[in-house]
Parts: C-alpha cells; sequence; structure tokens
C-alpha cells in the first residue's frame, strides 16, 4: 500500500480541510489518511507535529470568529503559564453574546462581553489579560483549583498580587465574586510547585496556617534550610516530596538536610501524591505533630 501523499504545501502545516480540497491538494478521502489529524470540526494538522496543546491553540485560530478572544487557562497558558493546561484542557474561547459561533467539541466558548481593557494583542493572538484571566479563573473554578493556578499566575509575575486583590475587593455582586474573592485572598506568590499549593490550601481549610518557604535557622542563626510549609512556634516543617526527590543522588541530599533540620530541633512530616489521596488522614497527620507533647502523669 502506497504512503498516504503529503502536498509540500500542507507540510508542518494547521489547515482547513475545505481549503486543501478547493486547491486541489487533497480529497476529502485523502484527508482521512494516517497523515493528517483532525483538531476540530473541519480543521486539521500535519499528524508529524507534536500533539500538544499549542497545536489546538493554532488550530482553533482558524476556526474562531474575529471577536474570540482566547480566555480562562487557554489565556494563563499564552502569557506563559504552561503548567497549567494538559491534555484534558478544552481551549477556551470568550465572544460577545451577540455572535454566533458554537458549539465545537474540543472549544469551551463562553458567551459575555468583553471591555478592551480586559484584552492583550500577545503574539499575534488576542487573549485576556494577566489581571482578567486570573479573576476569571478564581471566580469560575473549584476553590483548590483555583487557588493553586492564582499561585502560578502571580508566581510568574502575569498578574501582581496587590492589583488582584484590589480587583477582586470591586467585583461587587458579579456572579462568582465570593468565590474568587476567597480564592484570592488565599493566593500566595512563593509555592514552587502545584502540589505544594494543594497542601497549603487542605492545610489552611482545616484551619491551619502554614508559613511558605520558610527560612529555618538554628540556634546561633545559621541557616539550615529552606522548607515548602512551616508551623514555625511548633517547629514542624510539612514537605511535599515529587518525583525529582527520586533523581540520583537526591535521596543523600535530601537525608542530609533531614539531619539538619532535626538536629535544629525540627520535626518535618513528608507528603507524597499518595498521601494527598487521603486528605483526612494527611490533615490529621499534621495536626497531631502540632499539638505539645503531653507530660508523663
Amino acid at each position: 500500500m502506497p504512503p498516504p501523499r503529503r502536498p509540500d504545501r500542507l507540510v508542518d502545516r494547521v489547515f482547513r480541510g475545505a481549503d486543501a480540497i478547493a486547491a486541489g491538494l487533497l480529497t476529502k478521502d485523502a484527508l482521512r489518511s494516517s497523515a493528517w489529524r483532525r483538531l476540530y470540526r473541519g480543521v486539521y494538522a500535519d499528524a508529524s507535529l507534536e500533539s500538544d496543546f499549542s497545536l489546538q491553540v493554532t488550530g482553533a485560530l482558524l476556526l474562531v470568529p474575529a471577536p474570540a478572544v482566547f480566555s480562562g487557562r487557554t489565556a494563563a497558558y499564552l502569557l506563559g503559564a504552561q503548567e497549567l493546561v494538559d491534555r484534558g484542557t478544552p481551549v477556551e474561547v470568550t465572544v460577545p453574546p451577540d455572535v454566533r459561533f458554537g458549539p465545537v467539541a474540543g472549544l469551551r466558548i463562553r458567551r459575555m462581553p468583553l471591555p478592551e481593557a480586559d484584552v492583550l494583542l500577545h503574539r499575534g493572538r488576542r487573549v485576556t489579560s494577566g489581571l482578567r484571566t486570573a479573576l476569571d479563573i478564581a471566580r469560575a473554578e473549584a476553590l483548590v483549583d483555583a487557588v493553586v493556578a492564582l499561585d502560578v499566575l502571580v508566581g510568574r509575575a502575569i498578574v501582581g498580587l496587590g492589583e488582584l486583590r484590589a480587583a477582586a475587593a470591586e467585583l461587587g455582586s458579579v456572579r462568582g465574586a465570593r468565590r474568587a474573592q476567597r480564592a484570592v485572598a488565599m493566593a500566595c506568590p512563593f509555592a514552587e510547585s502545584q502540589p505544594e499549593s494543594r497542601l497549603r490550601v487542605l492545610l489552611s481549610l482545616a484551619g491551619m496556617a502554614p508559613v511558605p518557604q520558610f527560612s529555618v535557622r538554628d540556634g546561633r542563626g545559621d541557616f539550615v534550610a529552606r522548607v515548602d510549609l512551616a508551623f514555625p512556634d511548633q517547629r514542624v516543617a510539612v514537605e511535599y516530596d515529587g518525583a525529582w526527590h527520586a533523581a540520583p543522588g537526591q535521596f543523600a541530599r535530601d537525608r542530609r538536610r533531614l539531619n539538619r533540620l532535626v538536629a535544629a530541633g525540627w520535626t518535618v512530616i513528608h507528603v507524597t501524591a499518595a498521601d494527598m489521596r487521603d486528605p483526612d488522614g494527611l490533615v490529621a497527620r499534621v495536626r497531631a505533630a502540632l499539638e505539645p507533647p503531653r507530660t508523663a502523669k
């Protein structure tokens, strides 16, 4: 069986199927070959291109109407927070209420007016501003997910925490305002990973107040270590152990660091992804470590 025909004009390209057919480059049957990947209704890509979120955005550009604006997590991705999307994240666009468009499989279409002050032209694409993107996520998403996303956005300076707090306070009675204000109040620019953010929010919602990225010092004032989350009064540190802890040589470095913390009088609780799947048990572990030791009668 001969390999599928791949016209040079379509190599490494994203294109409309109707345009390729009208130009005589492909037939309807040829579009169904393994040489092409269908991204959306009528939109295709060279199958040799990496199938990532950027490809989905490029395909969406050929489909959305001119007034459309990339928003939500798609805007966050385009503004530099690539970790806020994954394979299952749909491309999100916002269109004016009077524009007829959709539904389209693979796109999340929101209908609302967007002031031009909330829109940027970023690398040739219309996206919501960093501030509007953060507020939209905070208003629409579940609290923990929203705080995690806000941590990334403020940590990467896509939006300033001060301006975000001021804007959230002025939301008034719009839908999702209270949810956004609660999420913004919990946002932190110091989190170094999304699991760490989730852990901090979990403990905070349980009534605890961990200090993020705390520098531990010994009795002489010398630096010992910086820990993910700390309860300085009780000298308890909570550390999230991600996949990087399994890197060659990391185990020995972690042990030396742990020994220094213990020598400085600190208790260290290590948390893994498995622990996060049992939030009640995890909260109980941390709470028990914070309780003062019982004296023998």
